[in-house]
């Protein structure tokens, strides 16, 4: 039986730390599905298209695996993503325990609702402090956001003035 799992996340913009959760999620299954999803909740900086397209290009210019599949996902519950595509495991990269905090009640409904499981992945530390929303600060003030971000991102939010 294969084994399937899915990274969720709204990737906006990808981070080098996104990065090195999925290359090391991608050697634990044999098939791995990054899914950028639309968070209600948040107010995106890039659409989701535009998301998938540096996902894709960043996974292929690192050199990562090629058992990855990138998707998006605006409609539904996650675990309906994940049954769709046969997933059994949701992986996420866990910096902090406000992150912890945050992501546990989510991860017990999605095993409750769908036999889900949610397995946690520490960063490395050197990506430990790099979110999305941190990198959008950076890049709206106009700062550099090279050492956070794959090169097809710094250069698209260089060029967009994002």
């Amino acid at each position: 039986m294969r084994r399937i799992a899915v990274v969720p996340g709204s990737f906006d913009p990808v981070t080098l730390g996104h990065l090195d959760v999925i290359d090391r999620a991608a050697g634990l299954f044999d098939e791995l599905h990054v899914l950028v999803v639309h968070n209600p909740d948040k107010s995106a900086l890039l659409p989701i298209s535009q998301r998938v397209s540096l996902l894709e290009q960043a996974i292929r210019e690192a050199g990562l695996p090629t058992n990855i599949v990138v998707a998006s996902w605006s409609m539904g519950l996650l675990v309906d993503y994940c049954m769709d595509v046969g997933a059994s495991v949701l992986v996420k990269g866990i910096r902090s325990q406000v992150d912890v905090a945050y992501e546990t009640p989510m991860a017990i409904v999605n095993r409750n609702l769908a036999a889900v499981e949610t397995v946690f992945l520490l960063p490395d530390p050197a990506n430990a402090h790099v979110s999305s929303s941190l990198v959008r600060q950076v890049a709206g003030l106009g700062g550099d956001v090279s050492p956070y971000v794959p090169r097809a991102v710094a250069e698209y939010l260089e060029r967009s003035r994002v």
